[in-house]
């Protein structure tokens, strides 16, 4: 398998869950990749999962931009250039209007929206004309999902940048596109400040809501972050492919 023979591919937040999947399936089609993480110990977990020299780990907050300046650098000096950014990396918190405050928001417009963008800029320098580019949306936009107000709103920003973006890196035959995954089952979950009984309620509720009646996995994700990235979809640009089990359209 060799969609992807010698290319560069960066992923953010990819030690854990969508990025991950998405970096073993990137590995397994010839691409050298470079992942991200705000936490050392789950960087270091994920190489030695993986166990692929071809894989390399790269502490680094998206919500910092002087983080962003260290990534860029060190790819830099490791590559050259860059053909394929996942920009994978993001919070959800969920929560009722009453109870958000200024950090609530803040937080996650930081690393869903401003470090994500600029993530963009600052790669921008080092991608090969020809190159792909892949965003991490929700099919959270395409409804109302209660308490999910701050979230849904960065995710929509992120499914705006796939178009706005597209016609700006047009000229260099750069494509950006979005995959909009609906319930899948990820460590994010876990980071929402839920217990355990709570999270098991809202999977139970979420399941009734999905048509298939089940979470997707991390695999089915990174299988269409594939297409994205690969010269299989190279005519297709500022689009959004929904991995949702029909919760968002059906």
């Amino acid at each position: 398998m060799t969609k992807l023979k010698d290319k560069v591919a960066v992923i953010t937040g990819g030690s854990t869950g969508i990025g991950l999947a998405t970096a073993k399936v990137f590995l397994e089609e010839g691409a050298k990749v470079v992942i991200t993480g705000r936490t050392q110990s789950t960087l270091d977990e994920a190489i030695a999962e993986v166990g692929n020299s071809n894989l390399i780990a790269i502490q680094s907050d998206t919500s910092k931009l002087n983080d962003i300046d260290v990534l860029v650098e060190k790819v830099a000096s490791q590559f050259g250039k860059v053909d394929i950014l996942f920009a994978n990396a993001g919070i959800a918190w969920f929560a009722p209007i009453d109870q958000t405050d200024e950090a609530f928001f803040d937080a996650q417009f930081n690393t869903n929206v401003k470090g994500l963008f600029f993530t963009i800029q600052k790669f921008l320098p080092l991608f090969n004309d020809g190159g792909s580019i892949v965003l991490n949306a929700s099919a959270v936009i395409h409804k109302g999902f209660e308490h999910g107000a701050i979230y849904s709103a960065t995710k929509a920003a992120v499914r705006s940048f796939s178009r706005t973006l597209s016609k700006d890196l047009a000229p260099r035959n750069i494509r950006v596109n979005t995959v909009s995954p609906g319930p899948v089952e990820t460590p994010i979950y876990s980071k929402m400040g839920m217990t355990e009984e709570q999270m098991k309620g809202m999977a139970e509720s979420m399941i009734q809501l999905v048509p298939m009646k089940r979470f997707g996995s991390s695999d089915e994700v990174a299988k269409a972050v594939l297409f994205l990235a690969s010269s299989d979809s190279s005519f297709i640009i500022g689009e959004e492919i929904l991995i949702d089990g029909g919760i968002a359209t059906i």
